[in-house]
């Protein structure tokens, strides 16, 4: 069953200069969707439209049965509340504390005045804990979000959006600053609670061997365009390398690029031994 439709869909942030030049696919329910192609290929656009943190040019946007483009005010925010979001740059509130920031994720569920004064039930407390838990931080809760790792602030990320009980997962590259491990450990949770359950999921990804091992379908997208879209078993070196022709170390990991110069400056300059 569709839960999402993009129709068409084009976004332009200078005249004449489209970022998105007519993206046409359905989102099922279930789907573990990773989006891979390079920077400026339109992929975070496409996510940022689809909860209107970004407004699209033309086209649209049709999820849950609702046309996403004129919706404004408290149907926006009911909108947005079905829809969790995982940012590659935490987004947190570095001054307080984990816990906090984990309850944040029902912002658009309850009264702003409660919001506010912090007036969460026992029941959602007892869920932000479960849930720092399940992803072994709850000896962290008291922490200012600010004094955690990289790894350990996307992990709450991923609480903070799970706590709205969201139809609809977006994950906008939350591994690109991470060290291999802890992106392993990231996706494996990301994994495991959509999984669990049963959400839908679409993630932005550089990292192709991330996209196969996760992702239930990829699209593939090039300069503004779909050129891809499929299983992971029949995405090919070819179709690969001609999405990111001219910018294929994009498709490792910080460390694992750095590890690669490594090796390849190793390589040219000889050992004591072999200088002798």
């Amino acid at each position: 069953m569709s839960i999402l439709q993009v129709q068409d869909l084009k976004k332009s942030y200078v005249k004449d200069k489209p970022v998105l030049k007519g993206l046409d696919f359905e989102v099922n329910e279930g789907e573990f969707i990773v989006v891979i192609g390079p920077s400026g290929a339109g992929k975070s656009t496409f996510i940022r439209c689809i909860n209107k943190m970004v407004d699209m040019t033309s086209g649209e946007l049709i999820f849950d049965n609702q046309k996403v483009s004129g919706l404004k005010g408290k149907k926006l925010r009911k909108m947005r509340a079905k829809i969790g979001m995982i940012f590659q740059h935490y987004n947190l509130i570095g001054r307080t504390n984990v816990i906090k920031n984990v309850l944040h994720g029902r912002l658009g569920q309850i009264p702003f005045v409660k919001s506010a004064l912090g007036l969460y039930t026992q029941q959602e407390k007892k869920e932000a804990y479960e849930l720092l838990k399940t992803v072994g931080l709850v000896e962290h809760i008291h922490k200012k979000a600010k004094d955690l790792s990289g790894g350990q602030m996307q992990r709450v990320g991923i609480c903070r959006a799970m706590m709205q009980n969201p139809k609809l997962l977006l994950a906008d590259e939350p591994i690109a600053s991470l060290d291999p491990k802890s992106a392993q450990l990231v996706m494996d949770l990301i994994h495991d609670m959509i999984k669990e359950r049963n959400l839908t999921c679409i993630m932005n990804l550089h990292q192709v061997d991330f996209a196969k091992k996760y992702a239930t379908r990829i699209i593939g997208i090039k300069d503004g365009l779909v050129v891809y879209d499929g299983s992971p078993a029949e995405l090919t070196d070819e179709t690969i390398n001609y999405i990111y022709q001219g910018k294929e170390a994009e498709m490792k990991l910080p460390d694992e690029r750095a590890e690669r110069a490594n090796h390849r400056v190793s390589d040219l300059v000889p050992s004591a031994q072999e200088a002798s």
